[in-house]
């Protein structure tokens, strides 16, 4: 049964397409029908079949023959890698799903994030109440603990986020940032986020310097947006505290 992620997640990946491209936009996600974006030709069935349509029109427009953005193909190959990886991680079939969507949705905000430098409310906070859901399926017993990570988490953030702002004058860490952390404490409670701050902000350092390197120069106002490394962070977190790392 876990192996049907696999199977749905190109087509979640192409839903997860629209929504990271048009919600940042402020654009309707799911009532406006798909059309090329040169020629603004309504695409139809065959020509929206996850990964396969884009290998078979090899890439370009089947009306106009316009090169197609390879943005497409590399987000639903994104949520099937996601896919397997929650069904390699995931200690019991019934984790396999919950890791799937925890996954596919911090996938949304991750690129978001890396595109716009934002993390919409609307996906951050319905994460916060799914984190809470799960559990409350999972352990009942446990919900308290992980309602007071979300709370923790979020004023831990904002609160170095204004300490920031107050001594550089200038918005080191957002506001999306602490409730994406709030639902980080809602899906793991209060007792890793420690941890998983440390994950992320190593990682966010690792990469910077990388960057740096590539450069060859060190940019002192360099931005990085931190919302995906939070997400890598959780998710791994997530499963490690589930018994599968």
């Amino acid at each position: 049964m876990q192996w049907l992620a696999v199977l749905v997640a190109p087509f979640i990946g192409s839903f997860l397409g629209v929504l990271i491209r048009r919600l940042p936009r402020g654009e309707p996600v799911g009532w406006t029908r798909s059309a090329c974006e040169t020629c603004a030709g309504a695409l139809g069935a065959r020509d929206l079949l996850p990964i396969v349509s884009f290998l078979a029109l090899r890439g370009r427009c089947r009306a106009c023959r316009a090169p197609i953005s390879g943005f497409h193909l590399a987000i639903e190959l994104a949520a099937v890698v996601v896919a397997l990886g929650a069904v390699a991680l995931a200690p019991e079939p019934q984790l396999v799903w919950a890791g799937c969507v925890l996954g596919w949705w911090l996938l949304a905000l991750a690129w978001i994030d890396a595109r716009h430098m934002l993390l919409p409310d609307a996906l951050t906070l319905p994460l916060i109440l799914a984190g809470l859901g799960v559990t409350w399926l999972d352990d009942p017993v446990t919900v308290p603990a992980h309602a007071l990570g979300a709370a923790a988490g979020y004023l831990a953030f904002r609160a170095v986020g204004v300490c920031y702002a107050r001594l550089r004058g200038r918005d080191g860490l957002g506001e999306g940032d602490a409730k994406l952390l709030a639902a980080g404490g809602a899906w793991v409670g209060w007792q890793p986020l420690a941890v998983l701050v440390l994950v992320a902000a190593l990682t966010a350092l690792a990469v910077g310097l990388g960057i740096a390197v590539y450069r060859r120069r060190l940019e002192r106002d360099l931005a990085l947006p931190f919302g995906p490394f939070i997400a890598v962070a959780l998710w791994l977190i997530w499963f490690w505290q589930s018994g599968a790392l």
